[in-house]
């Protein structure tokens, strides 16, 4: 079972749980660095790294991959390329796509599902009712009402948990997507493993860098704070790791639908239940143990640091943090339910 060291699962602010076993959720995070390649991505709100229950490895020695230039399609109804990209390059680029028949702008079709073509960013309204968009390296603030924009050539919010990001897609006259909606966005009518195609492809999704919090902050993982760390506004002003909605152009797939691997982990709206783990372990997918309890939220797609640790591509999943969690590598976009298809009467 993935479920390890449940009671060592921590607690954000404003969670109904809290931090068990602090200790045993140590000697998990000492056994798992010493697996070498491993590197801690998420700890849990505390005081330090000690009670850290989730990790993930990751990180390419060598540094960022360089992304590949913008592509920015204005319309998923392009003919696909081998490889999953909308054929047609520089041709069909607009940063403002509309949205398909049935759709908001921004969004794409995707079966009975509109999905937003990019990650989300926030927008508040000022008194004259003019838009003010919310720096995306900045936590939401309490008491304001944002609402989710997607759109090519804008940084994604980061630092947002679920509750905020359902609110933001609420107030947008959208929700979250279901992590079955994500999926077949991400994976398209073949089911690839990637957007593009079956096999992974360096460079083309903003993944695998070296682990930010290291250059930042040092080495010693049990030094890290979830607030003065994982939550530091500096992470994704570092140049070179948060990439822009739509800077790497490849990575797409026949949905029309950008960067769902890599650059940041997306909230989707499903919670953690036994059943949901036992249809996890049932996908056959590799994945490394993560702590978990019910109740939990998921986030997909991980982000510029990681790799496979949580499945492969479009089946990468993390459930390993509750709804109230947040920091540097989490983001959303939202979807839209299309109405039922009239009945024919004639039947």
């Amino acid at each position: 079972m993935i479920r390890d060291l449940p009671s060592s699962l921590p607690s954000a602010p404003g969670s109904r749980y809290v931090i068990v076993d602090r200790r045993a959720a140590a000697r998990w995070l000492a056994a798992t660095l010493a697996l070498g390649s491993c590197q801690v991505a998420h700890p849990p709100p505390g005081q330090d790294a000690g009670t850290i229950a989730s990790t993930t490895s990751s990180a390419a020695s060598a540094g960022a991959s360089a992304p590949v230039s913008p592509v920015i399609a204005s319309s998923s109804s392009a003919p696909v390329a081998e490889g999953g990209a909308p054929e047609g390059g520089a041709a069909n680029a607009g940063a403002d796509a509309g949205g398909e028949p049935g759709c908001p702008d921004g969004m794409a079709k995707v079966l009975r599902t509109c999905v937003d073509r990019w990650e989300g960013f926030l927008v508040s309204r000022a008194a004259d009712g003019t838009e003010q968009e919310h720096p995306y390296y900045e936590r939401p603030e309490p008491g304001v009402r944002y609402e989710a924009r997607t759109r090519a050539g804008e940084f994604p919010q980061a630092y947002i948990s679920r509750v905020e990001a359902e609110a933001a897609c609420k107030a947008a006259g959208k929700r979250l997507c279901t992590r079955k909606e994500w999926i077949r966005a991400c994976q398209g009518s073949r089911g690839w493993t990637y957007p593009y195609g079956n096999s992974h492809r360096a460079g083309k999704c903003n993944h695998g860098k070296i682990h930010l919090l290291s250059k930042m902050f040092g080495t010693n993982a049990r030094a890290w704070k979830y607030d003065e760390n994982f939550n530091s506004p500096l992470l994704d002003q570092e140049p070179g790791f948060l990439a822009k909605s739509g800077e790497y152009g490849e990575c797409v797939g026949e949905s029309g639908v950008w960067d769902m691997i890599g650059n940041l982990h997306e909230w989707v709206s499903d919670t953690i239940t036994d059943d949901f783990v036992t249809a996890l372990e049932a996908e056959g997918v590799e994945r490394r143990k993560q702590p978990w309890r019910e109740g939990n939220g998921v986030f997909m797609g991980g982000f510029f640091s990681t790799g496979s640790e949580h499945g492969p591509g479009c089946k990468f999943t993390t459930i390993a943090h509750e709804p109230t969690y947040h920091d540097y590598s989490i983001g959303f976009r939202c979807c839209v339910s299309l109405p039922a298809p009239p009945r024919n009467k004639n039947k």
